[in-house]
């Protein structure tokens, strides 16, 4: 059997699922094989962030996961004696949806196959395993065990997302660089839980740190730190692992699901592209989890990929397009791999005498109000911030240029309430996100040109011009030629102009980051600089 479609992803965890499910509603061809039968039984990942449920509201799946997520989830940090270090609690929206959040991953991969149901131009081929890759002018052509048959699929573009040991990785030659921590870790996932705990709880214990995590439907994940010559049989067994659940249980012990020992990897790929192939997710990145951010990094690459792929096939850009994959996905990834193990280090202090400072560190910071507010709120977080790519730079180091967009509640002119995202792409009419130039103080339509218009269509583009809360607002909907109007209900929009008065226009990539900011007069050449970056036909 052999298929031909735009884009074969290899890998069908949350990473390869969700990239899918935004080709899908991007109108792209894809092909996903993965050499399991089925999704794996036992979770793996068990957080997910705000950004993260952004892009699954994108790809249109988010009705489906949010039932299954325990949302808002806070964190605790103890010391060895028990004293609570820090209480992280995140309130904030910025992105539209809460910033920490618990899930088991085997219903968040069937809820991102179901959606994948939605496209006829889209398949997913299970217990289908890659063994074969020749690259061609022209794309790339994969060969795959089926069952007792074989497949082949031909595309224009290869997405690797199969994980730590990627098959697709592998056969273009691409490094794996950094390194694996000396240390092994023992992770039990219990069933049944009657712990009293509604909070991740970390021990910052010298000799052995612990963390325990509540998860949808009675579950729970504890992960313990094992100690030199504690070896991997003993560990597993149900004696040692009964003794570890008996800290937190003093009646009866839960039902264990599952343990494993894991090895923490500090490790990324020299880059993330290769010709027409490209590395997403595990396979392009490890981090320790001890931020819980591995799983959230591979849908941050899906994301930023699946527009330029859907652009770029769809002849709205350049080829060329792609190669910032790698410039703004690589840096950032690299970034959230040390910060993870610098949060590990953290977690374990090297001495008593250490733990001590720690502690009274955690303890004196708190009392200052920023300083608290820091940390509650999780702005600890490194965020993207693309200086490079397909972004034209702003003018200073506040400029919102290559950081992801806010997504308010707004109104449409009709008074249709919701948030930002989902208004904006009623304009694409299905076909995914939209490219927007979104007008804070006047209809950025007065400021284009016939040509410059037509060019910005031809991108994608949409423009929108945004409007003060109020009944007046409301009246009427857009006038043939005009921007689409933008109701501020909330006055999010107001307060950015009066942050940033000079940025009165701003251009918003499908990813949502900022590609530009500017003043209304400049936003013709503003565009032109874009459209060269993005490869837009003239």
């Amino acid at each position: 059997m052999e298929i031909e479609t735009d884009v074969a992803v290899v890998g069908a965890g949350p990473c390869g699922t969700t990239l899918a499910n935004l080709l899908g509603r991007a109108g792209v061809r894809a092909v996903v094989l993965d050499r399991e039968p089925d999704v794996t039984p036992y979770p793996r990942a068990v957080a997910i962030d705000d950004e993260s449920l952004r892009t699954l509201q994108t790809a249109g799946v988010i009705d489906d996961v949010l039932p299954d997520l325990i949302r808002n989830a806070p964190i605790r940090y103890h010391s060895s004696t028990g004293r609570i270090l820090a209480h992280v609690g995140p309130s904030g929206r910025p992105y539209g949806w809460p910033r920490r959040n618990l899930f088991l991953q085997p219903l968040l991969e069937r809820s991102l196959r179901r959606g994948l149901e939605r496209f006829p131009h889209v398949s997913l081929h299970t217990g289908t395993e890659v063994t074969g890759l020749e690259t061609r002018p022209d794309g790339v052509r994969l060969e795959a065990k089926a069952g007792e048959g074989r497949l082949a699929v031909a595309a224009r573009y290869a997405i690797g997302a199969d994980g730590g040991r990627s098959f697709l990785r592998e056969a273009v030659g691409v490094p794996l660089e950094g390194s694996t921590a000396p240390s092994r870790w023992l992770v039990v996932d219990v069933a049944e839980d009657t712990l009293d705990a509604p909070y991740s709880a970390v021990y910052c214990d010298p000799d052995r740190p612990t963390m325990t995590i509540p998860l949808p439907y009675a579950h729970r994940r504890f992960e313990f730190k094992l100690l030199s010559g504690e070896d991997d049989d003993r560990v597993a067994g149900e004696e040692f692992v009964a003794d570890m659940l008996r800290r937190f249980y003093p009646g009866a012990l839960p039902r264990v699901e599952g343990r494993r020992v894991y090895w923490h990897h500090s490790r990324i790929a020299a880059t993330f592209r290769s010709g027409p192939v490209f590395l997403a997710g595990d396979a392009a990145h490890l981090q320790p989890p001890f931020f819980g951010q591995g799983m959230n990094s591979g849908i941050r690459d899906a994301t930023n990929l699946a527009w330029k792929l859907a652009a770029v096939t769809a002849g709205r850009a350049g080829p060329a397009l792609l190669d910032s994959y790698d410039a703004e996905r690589r840096g950032h990834s690299t970034a959230m791999v040390s910060f993870a193990t610098r949060v590990g280090s953290m977690y374990q202090p090297r001495s008593r005498r250490t733990e001590v400072v720690r502690d009274g560190f955690f303890r004196a910071v708190q009392r200052i109000p920023g300083a608290r507010d820091y940390i509650l709120q999780m702005k600890y977080k490194p965020a993207p911030c693309y200086t490079v790519g397909a972004v034209v730079p702003g003018p200073d180091a506040g400029s919102p240029v290559g950081r992801q967009f806010g997504q308010p509640r707004m109104e449409a002119a009709d008074g249709a309430p919701g948030l930002l995202d989902d208004i904006l792409d009623r304009t694409g009419e299905g076909a995914g996100p939209v490219l927007a130039v979104i007008g804070l103080t006047a209809d950025p339509a007065d400021h284009l040109g016939t040509a410059a218009r037509d060019r910005l269509a031809r991108a994608g583009g949409h423009l929108f011009a945004v409007r003060p809360g109020g009944p007046a607002a409301r009246a009427g909907a857009s006038a043939p030629g005009r921007s689409t109007a933008l109701v501020d209900a909330d006055g999010a929009f107001r307060d950015l102009l009066l942050a940033r008065p000079q940025d009165e226009v701003v251009v918003v990539r499908p990813d949502r980051y900022v590609a530009a900011a500017c003043h209304a007069v400049e936003l013709e050449g503003v565009l032109d600089r874009l459209h060269t970056l993005l490869g837009t036909p003239a």
